[in-house]
């Protein structure tokens, strides 16, 4: 038979009875005849198999500061070798990376790279972690474990960047083999899901808890605020109880800017006085580290102690502008424990970005 695919035998589906396969990696099930793709348009039927397309093919990598992954308590100041694929399976409207998650060409993959490969590059360029960004993992799961699997085998961190929908049992393998993840909150209404990304809340809420409560994966968050849509007082305030209450304390939080882009264009971006906002609301219910995201802020971008409230680690941007841990990760004050993954000392990478040719890595 001939294909139209580069194909990599996919896990998570099965026949139905009607002779369709269903997919099921996300709670879309898609159910595919032959040639067709899913939503995500990268998992394929292929005769009797569903397969992923992009394996060993990204739209590009990059060297990035890890804070750019949305980690600012994750090996803080440190370089994170950076990659994804093509397509989504949400259809979010106001997606800000819309050019590649919403790719329906492979036009955008230009850089071929095997596991191993990036496992490589990034111990010779000494990046401690490899992160799955820029589309949602999930959809790449098999080239994303597989990836981790060998940066594990190199002592080297892996990052998931996600929304976090996901069915349980690939939800279990994924994670697994990640050690820290930022996932999405987009909202917090089945409205704001189903209107304006195209799936539903609770699939990921299910993922939080998960991660939070059955996995050693270090969790932080973000929320981009848009206005009008998932920034009312009312949905903050249950939002962020509703953190506090399944996920503790301790998960940071990130609320970022929107930009006008995609399909929501005629909508005016976000406030900084709005995230402002947000971060205060966290704050009173409970959460420990509230940031600001996507503008310049660094009073909203510093982590200070939850219980003393001296400034632990400065930052304007990327940039890390000040540092009072001690070695083991606790206040220098008064020696309360500041939670996250940290290393004696800051990483220098500052707030560079450095794009990296794999055909010369």
């Amino acid at each position: 038979m001939t294909t139209l695919f580069d194909s990599h035998p996919a896990r998570y589906w099965h026949k139905l009875d009607d002779g369709r396969i269903q997919c099921d990696l996300c709670p879309r099930f898609c159910r595919l005849h032959d040639g067709q793709r899913a939503f995500c348009f990268v998992r394929a039927r292929q005769g009797d198999r569903i397969v992923l397309t992009t394996y060993g093919r990204s739209s590009g990598f990059c060297i990035d500061p890890v804070e750019k992954k949305g980690l600012n308590h994750f090996l803080p100041g440190t370089a994170a070798l950076s990659f994804g694929t093509s397509g989504c399976n949400l259809g979010c409207k106001f997606c800000q990376n819309w050019e590649i998650s919403k790719a329906r060409e492979f036009d955008v993959l230009g850089e071929r790279a095997d596991p191993e490969d990036i496992a490589r590059t990034a111990a010779r360029l000494s990046c401690p972690s490899v992160a799955f960004t820029y589309n949602d993992p999930t959809i790449f799961h098999e080239y994303a474990v597989d990836t981790a699997i060998a940066c594990r085998a190199r002592g080297i961190k892996s990052i998931a960047v996600t929304a976090g929908y996901v069915r349980p049992e690939p939800r279990a393998e994924f994670y697994r083999h990640m050690d820290a993840a930022n996932i999405d909150l987009k909202g917090f209404t089945e409205e704001f899901y189903r209107k304006v990304c195209y799936v539903h809340l609770q699939p990921v809420l299910d993922t939080l808890v998960y991660v939070k409560r059955e996995t050693r994966v270090w969790l932080e968050i973000t929320t981009l605020l848009i206005p009008g849509l998932n920034d009312s007082e009312a949905e903050l305030e249950r939002m962020t109880a509703w953190v506090v209450e399944n996920l503790g304390p301790d998960v940071p939080w990130h609320f970022t800017a929107f930009h006008p882009d995609w399909r929501m264009r005629d909508v005016p971006g976000t406030p900084a006085a709005t995230l402002s906002r947000a971060r205060a609301i966290a704050m009173k219910n409970g959460v420990r580290y509230a940031f600001t995201g996507n503008v310049r802020d660094p009073a909203g971008q510093a982590t200070c102690c939850h219980q003393c409230r001296a400034l632990l680690v400065g930052r304007d941007g990327y940039a890390i502008t000040a540092w009072h841990l001690t070695g083991d990760g606790k206040c220098q004050d008064c020696g309360a424990a500041c939670a996250g993954v940290f290393q004696p000392a800051p990483g220098t990478w500052g707030a560079k970005r450095r794009p990296v040719s794999m055909s010369m890595a």
